[in-house]
């Protein structure tokens, strides 16, 4: 019998990869890798490593989740080292957890080994920190999309009145709605919020705005999926110092003016 592991990739930039994560794509027999997975992590792996392309964009997916699954059960029960690569972390909206279900239900050794998660690594490479002792002591992860569309069955009005920082993600297509809910429940319309394109990759694009401005600032730049949301004073912390970003790789540079 093999063992399945389910790997988080990093937000992007492969210097974010953790060393348990690499030693786990290099050592692996078959590696189940999402779209947004770095393309230079899949260059660690073995010659005879099998790699199967596992990629899922909005309304398309390549392989739906229970083929995953079955691939995941089939390859570990031949004795193989297998590795689900994800994006991010795999416990946070990457479905990890129900990998690792279909693996323990058929008795299956399997080990998750979490990654750095782009809604506090975009941020920090766009000059944004998640909290700040002034600006914002708490923060929310949130998804900004659900299986059939708009999250309507979220909490807005406790994320509007009690925490500080929202992160949300796969929140684009939504923004409109998510923008609305907000002020309607209690947050004001000159809110700061940042929307980070292509996080932590030589991709990189950060606009700025305010709840009540985005929705159109996002639209005239034209900025797309992979995206992440960031609402919250802690945005205003962008203007005081300078990041290296915008086809440079963010790197350990910042002044601070």
């Amino acid at each position: 019998m093999g063992k399945a592991y389910i790997v988080g990739a990093g937000p992007g930039d492969p210097d974010l990869i953790t060393v348990k994560a690499l030693r786990c794509i290099q050592t692996a027999d078959i590696i189940l890798y999402d779209r947004l997975v770095n393309p230079e992590l899949l260059k660690e792996a073995k010659q005879n490593c099998s790699l199967i392309y596992c990629g899922k964009k909005p309304n398309y997916h390549t392989l739906q989740q229970e083929t995953i699954n079955h691939l995941l059960v089939k390859y570990t029960k031949q004795g193989k080292n297998v590795v689900r690569l994800k994006g991010g972390d795999p416990f946070v909206f990457g479905r990890g957890a129900e990998e690792v279900e279909a693996l323990v239900e058929h008795g299956l050794p399997v080990e998750v080994v979490p990654g750095i998660t782009a809604g506090v690594a975009a941020p920090a490479y766009a000059g944004i920190p998640i909290t700040h002792r002034e600006l914002g002591s708490s923060f929310a992860i949130v998804t900004g999309h659900k299986p059939k569309g708009k999250p309507v069955d979220i909490n807005w009005y406790g994320l509007a009145t009690a925490v500080d920082t929202l992160a949300i993600y796969m929140g684009i297509a939504n923004l409109p709605y998510i923008c609305e809910e907000l002020m309607k429940n209690g947050k004001k319309a000159d809110t700061p919020v940042a929307i980070i394109q292509q996080g932590t990759t030589s991709e990189q694009r950060t606009v700025t705005g305010t709840l009540g401005s985005i929705v159109n600032i996002v639209k005239k730049e034209e900025i797309q999926n992979p995206a992440m949301i960031v609402i919250g004073e802690v945005v205003t912390f962008r203007d005081k110092i300078k990041i290296l970003e915008e086809g440079e790789k963010a790197e350990s540079y910042a002044t601070i003016s």
